[in-house]
């Protein structure tokens, strides 16, 4: 089991009072799944991947990643598990934009203290897996937004997390080139074994899920196979 929550539930304070966003949720993934969450605006979804990417943490509940029990982590130590064990692709990119496709996807790795060489050579090795060696040494600018977002999941992917998050990935994009994303994380998850957790308010994206959950009103409704 890659994540176990159990019984989630987060508020927050506004003012005096609190403010329920997630009520009760429970969810396993198993390494190697493909599972979409989707959800209208103001569903909670951006909240629970905000759990389950160790950016916020729940007001109780228990949250189980890869073996680990997150309640109690430290900032520092969040910040590790982020950058070990899970890439984050979120749908407005976050590229550096004086930094080159190449140095985008090697600086992951500046955190973790991996020599220069390599780190390019990584880089590199991530970026022909999305199909963009010919643009490595172009700037964000120089770039299509799917040719971003290509970008940015190379950089997720770059540290070869166990877990990969996609926060409304084609949210950007024009309808092919989110059809290009999609072929990249179906191709990362049955050539890779990259388990991959994608948030979605679209249910033709969702379809290329796996295993489909629907969230409404801070509840997780349902699942269902389909495949």
């Amino acid at each position: 089991m890659i994540l176990s929550l159990r019984n989630i539930n987060k508020s927050y304070d506004e003012g005096k009072m609190e403010v329920p966003v997630l009520f009760d949720i429970s969810l396993d993934v198993e390494e190697g799944e493909y599972v979409a969450i989707m959800g209208p605006s103001g569903s909670g979804k951006s909240t629970l991947m905000n759990i389950i990417g160790c950016l916020d943490v729940a007001t109780s509940g228990e949250y189980i990643l890869d073996g680990e029990n997150i309640e109690g982590k430290t900032d520092n130590e969040m910040s590790d598990i982020r950058n070990k064990t899970i890439g984050f692709v979120f749908q407005n990119f976050n590229l550096l934009p004086r930094e080159t496709a190449l140095e985008n996807v090697a600086l992951p790795m500046l955190y973790g203290g991996v020599p220069r060489s390599e780190r390019l050579a990584r880089a590199e090795e991530a970026l022909k897996k999305v199909g963009l060696e010919d643009r490595m040494n172009f700037l964000p600018t120089q770039l299509s937004g799917g040719q971003k977002q290509r970008v940015a999941i190379a950089r997720a992917i770059v540290n070869k997390p166990k877990l990969l998050l996609a926060d409304e990935p084609t949210g950007a994009l024009d309808t092919a080139s989110g059809l290009q994303v999609m072929e990249i994380f179906k191709e990362l998850n049955e050539k890779e074994g990259m388990t991959i957790v994608m948030i979605t308010h679209e249910k033709e994206i969702a379809d290329h899920a796996k295993r489909q959950m629907v969230i409404r009103d801070g509840r997780l409704l349902q699942g269902r196979d389909i495949g």
